[in-house]
């Protein structure tokens, strides 16, 4: 059983979009890891879900939404920089083994303190997802 994890956005500026999502929803800042050179903050709607918001590399040629791609997209390694929806699940090398026997393309990776492991793909109309396995304790 899959439950959502979280939403990623891209934006040109990171603070005015948490500062937004905290105003008008009530989303609260919660402890983002250290990316490096990439810029990141993460809220969370108490009870719901949570928002990675990113900071816009064009040079991913990322489309800021499926529809506004020129081409198709097929490189899943760009979507952890940006927008996806992410789901976790319980039985993470099971989920990832489905996807293989799919043929789908994917990109793995974990966060950087390895307490989760992470896949990316895309859907058949090019929205980026991320299927996330339960942290690690």
């Amino acid at each position: 059983m899959a439950t959502l994890g979280h939403i990623a956005r891209e934006s040109s500026d990171i603070k005015r979009l948490a500062q937004f999502y905290k105003e008008i929803f009530g989303f609260e800042e919660i402890e983002t890891p250290d990316f490096g050179d990439l810029k990141v903050i993460w809220i969370n709607l108490p009870g719901a879900f949570a928002m990675h918001i990113i900071q816009r590399n064009t040079s991913t040629n990322l489309p800021e939404g499926p529809f506004s791609a020129t081409s198709a997209v097929r490189d899943p390694s760009h979507l952890p920089m940006g927008h996806h929806i992410c789901f976790t699940v319980s039985n993470f090398d099971s989920f990832l083994g489905s996807l293989k026997e799919k043929g789908i393309e994917t990109f793995q990776k974990s966060l950087p303190d390895g307490k989760v492991k992470q896949v990316f793909f895309f859907d058949p109309d090019g929205n980026g997802l991320e299927v996330a396995s339960r942290p690690v304790s």
